[in-house]
């Protein structure tokens, strides 16, 4: 077939892509928020925001907090470390697929903009540490996603070239960052 790219490696964005870890973002966002007093948020509110990070979270939580305050966003980023995989876990299928890309001979990895210190723990966790190809997390570079770089490092990692990738994700940022890749 004319035009058709082969596809040596497959980029996964982590949280809300590989896995479901909202359950546990949340609770950590509920656990400091109850913590002032205030009522538990409810998940179907919080949920379309866990691929957006800890801040999102804890402004749709609190939408008077002032991200300036340091203290609420380490508290959630501690309590959430402490419970990195209580209830989160792959989605359905997602094993199934890996074990596929690997049969196929083909690498992966995983691009998130999640700190390293809590990634990791994560994919041990998820049985995924020791099986991807490559992890990028969001400290691993000066830059995050939707900077093309963590996308280049991970093909680099993988010995693939970016347009011989894809990048699999869920939100704009990874699409960004896969295009601009």
């Amino acid at each position: 077939m004319s035009g058709a790219i082969l596809v040596e490696a497959v980029l996964f964005d982590l949280d809300g892509t590989l896995a479901d870890t909202a359950p546990d973002l949340i609770a950590a966002v509920n656990h400091v928020v109850e913590g002032l007093g205030r009522d538990a948020v409810p998940e179907a509110r919080l949920r379309p925001l866990v691929s957006q990070g800890g801040v999102a979270l804890l402004r749709a939580a609190m939408p008077d907090w002032d991200p300036a305050d340091g203290v609420l966003l380490r508290k959630f980023l501690d309590r959430y470390r402490a419970h990195v995989c209580v209830h989160s876990c792959l989605y359905p299928g997602v094993a199934d697929l890996l074990d596929r890309i690997e049969v196929a001979g083909k690498g992966w990895g995983i691009v998130t903009n999640k700190p390293a210190w809590l990634t990791q723990p994560l994919l041990e966790a998820l049985g995924l540490a020791a099986r991807a190809g490559c992890v990028v997390s969001g400290d691993t570079l000066a830059v995050r996603k939707p900077d093309p770089a963590p996308i280049l490092h991970a093909c680099r990692a993988l010995g693939v070239r970016a347009g011989h990738a894809a990048m699999v994700g869920d939100d704009a940022r990874d699409i960004e960052a896969a295009r601009n890749a």
